[in-house]
């Protein structure tokens, strides 16, 4: 089983002739903005939730109200490292994805600490199907969303980097949280984000409009430090990330989001 996964990642992560055209379901102009959530449903997603099957959405974990999509823990008894995240079908390469988010309500009170009022987007994600029964995280990188818990300065649009490492001016960083100049925001606004993202050569976050952070060559991590990235590499899966899947997180703190556009690059 587990090389049947493997094989698959690995189709999906070397893959050298992959373009914006073939990453969409029909042609587009490459200046045109497209929707990834229709309002109305999770069409073109699928969830995976550590401890349950592919698909399985837990408790209703990922629901759409009112037009919003919205990550809600009330059919919870205890969270449980019960991690989430909701995936695109499909892999993307090049490309701009915007989106707004705002936090809702309290983190779920046996998550860890560090969830409170941190969410996040995951791109250049291995595909849902290799994700492991119990496994936390994808191997991927973290726009993340964070919000005042009102103790000093605590900027959003930071990058996480689960299993990867990246490059900052020639030099390697293997840090697993890069901080972004962002401001700090209130828990309840909504916040306008975009993440620019040009295949191995570089990817930029901007929030409101300003870009606060840029990094180059995004990789997986061949040390291993984070679960699955060591037996990728075994498994042949190239190093150098060039594209991936998307994925919006629920790690025990409610979120919104809505207006998800995704702009494919030439």
């Amino acid at each position: 089983m587990y090389r049947i996964r493997f094989l698959l990642l690995c189709t999906l992560l070397t893959t050298p002739t992959l373009t914006s055209g073939e990453e969409l379901p029909t042609a587009h102009s490459p200046r045109q903005w497209i929707s990834l959530f229709n309002g109305e449903d999770l069409s073109g997603w699928t969830v995976k939730i550590t401890g349950h099957p592919l698909g399985q959405n837990f408790a209703d974990t990922f629901r759409v109200e009112e037009g919003i999509l919205k990550v809600s823990y009330d059919g919870y008894k205890q969270f449980d490292n019960q991690y989430g995240h909701l995936y695109t079908d499909i892999p993307y390469a090049k490309y701009r994805l915007r989106m707004e988010y705002r936090f809702a309500g309290k983190m779920m009170p046996d998550a860890p600490k560090y969830v409170n009022l941190n969410s996040g987007i995951m791109i250049h994600s291995q595909s849902p199907q290799s994700v492991e029964l119990h496994q936390h995280f994808p191997v991927s990188l973290e726009f993340q969303f964070l919000a005042d818990e009102g103790s000093g300065r605590r900027a959003t649009g930071n990058v996480c980097t689960p299993g990867t490492n990246l490059e900052m001016g020639g030099e390697l960083i293997t840090q697993h949280i890069v901080k972004s100049s962002a401001p700090t925001f209130p828990a309840q606004e909504w916040v306008a984000i975009e993440i620019e993202v040009r295949g191995n050569e570089y990817v930029i976050h901007r929030v409101n409009g300003q870009e606060v952070l840029r990094y180059e060559h995004p990789q997986i991590d061949p040390e291993g430090r984070v679960e699955l990235s060591d037996k990728l590499l075994q498994a042949g899966v190239s190093t150098q990330l060039s594209f991936g899947f998307i994925a919006l997180q629920a790690e025990g703190q409610p979120v919104w989001f809505r207006n998800i556009e995704l702009q494919p690059l030439e």
